[in-house]
């Protein structure tokens, strides 16, 4: 009996066309090009790609939720099958209700993966048919945090390969009112 090749066995001929939907959830404050670089190269291996900006009240956020979302949208206009939404409550919750069963999560370095396998195993605990894709950053954005672009921007650094260009202003801004306002401690978000 002759072996199917690999791609014989797997052709788009001998496979049901569905639709390939993925969400990548955080909280995006701000969106750097680590963020960025993930969101574009899903949308070249999924059919549509939902950016789910986080909208929780217990944590203080540099850029409320719809300037967030605004901004992803400015940093990836051109893709066209990339839309930005934002969720309260369980992102767990969000894909249920809307239909899609793949969370996407970016490690930048081995800290990154214990926290997010403990929300993976914690995702398919509360809801067994989701399954967590990890994507490795690429190199040239390990480093990169929404954190670490703030704590740049607040001491004058360069944000130069950091945000997208739409985001430098914005941030920039909302900094130095706040440094006029007093002290500022840079919130925990990724």
């Amino acid at each position: 009996m002759k072996k199917k090749s690999l791609n014989q066995s797997y052709s788009k001929k001998n496979r049901k066309k569905t639709i390939s939907r993925v969400i990548y959830p955080g909280s995006f404050d701000p969106i750097t090009m680590g963020h960025v670089d993930i969101i574009t190269r899903l949308s070249k291996s999924f059919d549509e790609v939902v950016v789910l900006v986080a909208n929780n009240a217990q944590k203080n956020f540099l850029f409320s939720a719809e300037e967030r979302k605004g901004l992803i949208i400015e940093a990836v206009k051109g893709y066209h099958n990339i839309s930005v939404d934002i969720f309260d409550g369980l992102t767990v919750n969000y894909m249920k209700k809307h239909g899609i069963d793949k969370i996407v999560r970016g490690l930048r370095a081995v800290v990154d993966f214990e926290y997010e396998m403990t929300m993976a195993n914690i995702n398919r605990k509360l809801e067994p048919e989701i399954e967590t894709l990890l994507v490795f950053a690429s190199p040239e954005y390990y480093y990169i945090s929404s954190r670490s672009v703030k704590e740049v921007a607040l001491n004058g650094g360069s944000l130069r390969d950091l945000v997208p260009s739409c985001v430098k202003k914005p941030l920039l801004k909302k900094l130095q009112l706040i440094k006029e306002k007093g002290h500022y401690v840079i919130p925990k978000s990724t």
